[in-house]
């Protein structure tokens, strides 16, 4: 959200309509004068744009275009998700409205105040911090985290099913890739059988935030604390360790065909390794994190999948931005790490 605007014309932005946009924002919000957009590069899934009337500063969120997973790019969920956790322990964009006439922009989308600070995305954003602060940050991600995973999981009653959540998550991700897959890949359903006799007991029911990583919060602009936590769309209640596990996982620098950046972590010394983190996570929690290499598993099968989707819509010509020629290289390396990290049993 806080990366810089993209140079292309908003009235040519691809899945963004000012002339439709305009008297929905001004009979939902009021508008102090022309409404001006611009897209905000970086994402690999949903579209993210800055929009301004001149006195008050916007994010809009909508799918990307093109082919899209179920239940993958749910604006719906993601305003839930922040209007519930604003103004709790967990740092969150203003929610302002959420728009599901599809009339509009053709899909659900969410509106919310834009938030200040810098997102660490790539190598060229952390590799000039100093390594104390590279740090901080790290083991503010973490304590972040672990905040989510104590909040009262009844702010958001309703919004999944905890009993059974990881086997299901489990299943759901092999749909997942039977549904975007581009080539045969044996590996693939190895990891997913793999997976489906290893799965184990959930110690807590928590908010999970799905795609909880390093480029998915918003720091604060003059310090190493964070903003705001970003990308809420696959939130649900479950299972914290999952998201303990794929941000283990963005830890790895093979995600960055994923991503399309060069891996921000590896670019800064300063960074401390997954161990530090598990550390100071559990210290947090105080969660029993010795089942934790299921879910490092687990989440290098989910960013294989991601992956296979970008790459799969990238193919068919509906990607906007630049990187996304990466991705499908990604996923055969995603799959055998996650056969690597639960050994030869």
């Amino acid at each position: 959200m806080a990366a810089e605007p993209a140079a292309a014309g908003a009235d040519r932005l691809v899945g963004l309509d000012l002339a439709r946009l305009t008297p929905y924002l001004e009979s939902a919000v009021g508008l102090a004068g022309p409404l001006r957009a611009s897209l905000v590069t970086g994402g690999r899934s949903n579209l993210t744009y800055r929009l301004t009337d001149g006195r008050s500063r916007w994010v809009l969120r909508r799918p990307p275009v093109g082919h899209v997973l179920p239940t993958a790019h749910d604006m719906a969920r993601e305003y839930r998700v922040i209007s519930a956790l604003h103004g709790t322990a967990v740092p969150v964009p203003a929610p302002v409205v959420l728009c599901r006439d599809h009339a509009v922009l053709g899909a659900d989308f969410s509106v919310m105040e834009q938030v200040d600070g810098p997102v660490l995305r790539d190598a060229a954003d952390t590799a000039g911090l100093a390594p104390e602060s590279a740090r901080r940050r790290a083991l503010s991600l973490v304590e972040t985290l672990a905040a989510l995973h104590t909040t009262d999981p009844s702010v958001l009653e309703g919004l999944g099913r905890p009993e059974g959540f990881t086997a299901r998550q489990v299943a759901r991700w092999a749909k997942q890739w039977s549904l975007s897959a581009t080539r045969e890949l044996p590996e693939v359903a190895e990891l997913v059988g793999r997976l489906e006799r290893a799965v184990p007991p959930a110690q807590r029911v928590s908010v999970v935030h799905g795609d909880y990583r390093l480029d998915n919060v918003i720091f604060e602009p003059d310090g190493d604390g964070i903003a705001a936590v970003i990308d809420w769309e696959l939130s649900t209640l479950g299972d914290p360790l999952t998201d303990l596990g794929l941000l283990l996982v963005y830890w790895d620098p093979r995600t960055e065909d994923v991503t399309g950046t060069r891996h921000a972590v590896s670019a800064n010394p300063g960074f401390p390794d997954r161990e530090v983190l598990v550390r100071a996570y559990a210290d947090a929690s105080g969660l029993d994190l010795s089942p934790l290499d299921f879910y490092v598993a687990f989440g290098y099968l989910k960013l294989a999948v991601i992956a296979e989707g970008i790459h799969s819509r990238y193919l068919a010509g509906q990607t906007v931005g630049e990187g996304f020629e990466r991705a499908g290289a990604a996923v055969p390396g995603l799959v055998e790490a996650g056969l690597a990290v639960l050994g030869s049993g």
